[in-house]
């Protein structure tokens, strides 16, 4: 299946199972590879974290690495397992008999990716447990993210969880780890990724430059605007991205009087974008939404406006997204909500 045809993969990326490097969770790796060593990893873990940071990746690199069989020297301290590795391809491939991957990907015979993981498919996983393994080793089983669940496929994983079966490996992705049912929180070792530094970023951009045709020239200010994550840096460095997040910024610090002139060409160049353009739009009004939020400036009441025009924000974004409205009345239409918050 094509990468594409999954869901929150950017187009053009390579594709966490396929990645060879893992930047800035060099500490984290090395405590979960004491703990292998030792018998002491718990048969689930929870890795948590923002967007973008690695967190597929670390769970592919595990997958693999207990896969391959498990062994690391004395002097090594992260899960590497060699390109010509035959498990390191049947996992780029979703191939491996041992290998089980929760995602949202299209049904058989659809072209559209799902909101959720299906429950039908969640409860495959007891089957797959159920089966002796292929080399009577491990077997893997990924979610990514563990948040697409709904609470008929949250409650279905959670059966197996409880009564794991021997040599079993479940590896849970989330964005939102405290948003997870705190039933499976229980039962899960939490693993917490931090943002990564600017510094990792830009050597994470300056490794995946050649295969994403990315500008070097521009990296440095794209890994300085990231928030530490690869996947926002990647947006920003292609095409226009920094030239969006940067009109959006200069219009958010005129409120709560932007200048029309400026609101009209920002507007013009989301709507002919279907790239990113309107993510990044989306992303500069977030976080000027929770600088304001945060900065213990106004009332209580300004506050609770603007959580409620963020609601309206996300919700407004959701469907341009989705039915391909105009963009240009979108930014009007939000710029109306931050200019009468800005006010009260």
């Amino acid at each position: 299946m094509s990468d594409s045809l999954e869901g929150d993969i950017l187009p053009g990326a390579p594709h966490p199972r396929r990645q060879d490097r893992l930047f800035g969770h060099a500490d984290v790796e090395a405590d979960l590879i004491a703990e292998w060593r030792s018998g002491r990893l718990p048969h689930a873990l929870l890795i948590g974290g923002a967007e973008g940071i690695g967190k597929a990746t670390l769970a592919y690199r595990i997958a693999r690495f207990v896969l391959a069989g498990g062994t690391v020297p004395a002097d090594r301290h992260a899960f590497d397992v060699p390109e010509t590795h035959p498990v390191w391809r049947q996992v780029a491939a979703l191939s491996h008999p041992d290998l089980f991957v929760l995602r949202r990907v299209p049904e058989a015979g659809e072209d559209k990716i799902p909101t959720m993981i299906p429950a039908d498919m969640v409860r495959k996983v007891r089957s797959f447990f159920g089966a002796t393994a292929s080399a009577g080793g491990w077997r893997v089983c990924i979610v990514d993210a563990v948040d697409d669940l709904n609470s008929f496929g949250a409650n279905a994983l959670l059966k197996t969880l409880e009564e794991p079966p021997p040599r079993a490996l479940f590896l849970l992705i989330s964005h939102a780890p405290g948003r997870v049912l705190p039933t499976i929180r229980s039962r899960t070792r939490a693993v917490r990724l931090k943002p990564l530094g600017g510094a990792e970023v830009l050597a994470a951009l300056d490794h995946l430059r050649p295969a994403l045709e990315l500008e070097e020239g521009g990296l440095p200010a794209a890994a300085a605007a990231s928030g530490g994550s690869v996947r926002r840096a990647i947006v920003l460095a292609r095409g226009e991205g920094m030239e969006v997040r940067g009109a959006t910024l200069r219009a958010l610090e005129q409120l709560p009087n932007p200048r029309m002139e400026e609101l009209h060409a920002l507007g013009a160049r989301l709507q002919g974008d279907r790239g990113d353009g309107l993510d990044l739009f989306l992303e500069a009004v977030s976080d000027w939404i929770a600088e304001a939020a945060t900065s213990g400036e106004g009332s209580r009441a300004r506050l609770v406006r603007l959580g409620e025009v963020w609601e309206k924000v996300r919700r407004s974004g959701a469907e341009a997204d989705t039915y391909n409205l105009d963009r240009k009345a979108l930014v009007f239409r939000v710029f109306t909500e931050l200019a009468e918050a800005a006010r009260a």
